[in-house]
């Protein structure tokens, strides 16, 4: 079984795409706090820690464009309104942990945790997209040698990809173009 912050993280991945799509499609009924509890109702006694799930939720999706702002310049090759949506909201969601969340969240398990969900939901290149764009993301928040140290309470990071944080690079890019990026 997911741990309680990786369910949390799918719900709220669930819950972006729903309000992204229905946003876009000038839906004025499109809430985020209404989808998240649609979608957490099933979860709510597995899950526990609702308050997280709400918080990511409502962070990352009050601040798309200045997350998209922030990610373009990361993925010079792949206008964020191209690729799949999903990958999209990974990566918003990948990022903001990284610029706000890393007293709660080790910057390395919230790439981790990028790179899981993309795995999950994504096509077969996007887990390879998220972790060189998050890894970009990495070395310029906390410099090209930084370890951010891990508090006491911090999540663990169990897969060994994430620890060398490639860049994303030409071939990655050539490889999603081939495949059309999409989910």
């Amino acid at each position: 079984m997911a741990s309680n912050r990786h369910l949390g993280r799918i719900i709220v991945l669930q819950s972006l795409y729903e309000y992204e799509f229905r946003t876009n499609a000038g839906d004025p009924t499109a809430n985020i706090d209404v989808i998240v509890a649609k979608d957490i109702e099933p979860y709510s006694k597995a899950l526990g820690d609702t308050e997280f799930v709400y918080g990511l939720a409502r962070s990352v999706s009050g601040k798309f464009a200045e997350l998209d702002a922030q990610l373009q310049p990361m993925a010079p090759e792949w206008p964020l309104s191209t690729i799949a949506a999903i990958d999209r909201n990974v990566l918003r969601m990948g990022l903001y942990e990284l610029q706000s969340s890393a007293d709660t969240v080790p910057p390395k398990v919230a790439i981790n945790e990028a790179v899981e969900l993309a795995k999950a939901f994504g096509s077969e290149n996007s887990s390879k997209f998220v972790n060189g764009v998050l890894g970009t993301a990495y070395r310029q928040i906390y410099g090209d040698n930084a370890q951010p140290s891990k508090p006491a309470h911090a999540e663990q990071s169990a897969t060994p990809e994430t620890s060398e944080m490639p860049q994303t690079s030409k071939e990655q890019h050539d490889e999603e173009k081939t495949t059309g990026g999409e989910a």
